[in-house]
């Protein structure tokens, strides 16, 4: 059985300088805090890197492990969420899984996948999660 859960969320960042900005590719790492609002109410945080070319506009990647604690469905603990990003000239693609065995508390057990949507200001979350503990083949 899949559930779903809905918000949004806060982001406050802290960027570092390039690592590497060689032949124009800049390799940076960012932390990332976070505030969780809706059916999943947690703050989070959030070691990124990224790439990008300093004159191809609109493409860029990140790779990120995120440590998630609070409450999700009355139940509480932490899980990690693993982030894969990727922008071609404009072209989004996000992957947001739950790392297996993460979960923490009352949410061991945790899998799932996070969709994330950014409009004007906000930052909005759908999160498909189940429990491992609980039957994925459906009633007969």
């Amino acid at each position: 059985m899949n559930h779903h859960a809905h918000g949004s969320f806060e982001v406050s960042a802290e960027r570092e300088p390039p690592y590497d900005s060689s032949d124009d590719v800049r390799l940076g790492r960012t932390r990332i805090s976070k505030r969780f609002e809706g059916d999943l109410q947690a703050t989070s945080s959030v070691e990124m890197i990224s790439a990008a070319n300093a004159h191809a506009q609109g493409s860029a990647g990140y790779v990120a492990m995120e440590r998630v604690r609070g409450t999700l469905a009355g139940r509480s603990g932490s899980f990690v969420l693993q982030h894969s990003g990727t922008m071609d000239r404009g072209a989004a693609s996000l992957s947001v899984t739950v790392v297996p065995d993460t979960g923490t508390g009352q949410l061991a057990g945790l899998r799932g996948k996070m969709a994330i949507k950014v409009t004007e200001d906000r930052h909005l979350y759908t999160f498909e999660y189940r429990f491992g503990d609980e039957d994925t083949a459906g009633s007969a």
